[in-house]
């Protein structure tokens, strides 16, 4: 395997025609290859090389319109690189199909991306003469924290009180889904999915609570596994009358 150095007169022979990566970068490298900054300087050169191959304006545009396979493919060659980057050896035998793996399950717990609202509701609207709470609770939810793509797992909360539509009820599931295959952080992905359900059927008001366990806090940084964040987004009646959120919290056998 080659040295951290070698690597990175690579990365700088590679990108030198890009004016990616200079030899002022690679003198570093060379110098401090063992200390905290030598790795921080190697690492954002390589992964420069590797994300910057691509003008940034047209990375949307290719995303949008990239062939499947290319795209995993691209991905897996990225996640060689960060391999070896943490020392590890990509050829050995418990590595040799671990950065396709990688690349399918980016593809597969990001898939929100390419999905609308509209289409998993695929028209199961129904008209029903009711304006009373609809609730559907405990509902398995998972998603990768954006900061340090790690992932949060829990459940979701959803009520809505109807105004003369409702909406099949697994396709409540369905949207919080596709906003949970998403980078995400819990609070912008509970307000994303009261709103998806407001503008589906507009009904009085809707109430989405999320009790997520964030493995960033279990395995990283702080250290405390076990921790659970509860977040809540609102609209209509749900934030304009404060009954309308005690009956749901009473329902799901909460005090509040």
């Amino acid at each position: 395997m080659p040295s951290r150095s070698e690597l990175a007169s690579q990365i700088a022979a590679n990108g030198s025609s890009k004016g990616q990566t200079s030899s002022a970068v690679v003198g570093q490298l060379d110098q401090d290859e063992t200390s905290e900054q030598g790795k921080h300087y190697f690492l954002s050169a390589t992964m420069t090389q590797c994300s910057t191959s691509i003008p940034h304006p047209e990375l949307h545009a290719l995303a949008d319109h990239a062939d499947p396979e290319s795209t995993q493919a691209s991905i897996a060659a990225c996640f060689r690189q960060i391999l070896q980057l943490i020392g590890e050896e990509p050829d050995r035998e418990g590595l040799q199909k671990t950065p396709g793996r990688y690349a399918e399950a980016m593809l597969s717990l990001t898939r929100g991306y390419s999905q609308t609202p509209e289409e998993v509701v695929n028209n199961a609207i129904f008209h029903v003469d009711t304006d009373e709470l609809v609730i559907v609770r405990d509902i398995d939810i998972s998603s990768l924290c954006e900061h340090h793509i790690l992932p949060f797992i829990g459940k979701a909360h959803i009520g809505y009180i109807p105004r003369g539509k409702v909406l099949g009820l697994s396709k409540l599931a369905r949207i919080a889904k596709i906003y949970a295959r998403r980078l995400q952080v819990q609070e912008r992905l509970t307000s994303d999915i009261s709103s998806a359900i407001q503008e589906a059927v507009e009904p009085e008001g809707v109430i989405v609570m999320l009790e997520c366990w964030h493995t960033c806090m279990a395995m990283r940084g702080v250290q405390k596994p076990g921790s659970v964040t509860v977040t809540t987004s609102t609209t209509g009646l749900f934030k304009e009358d404060k009954t309308k959120r005690q009956e749901f919290y009473t329902l799901l056998g909460l005090k509040r």
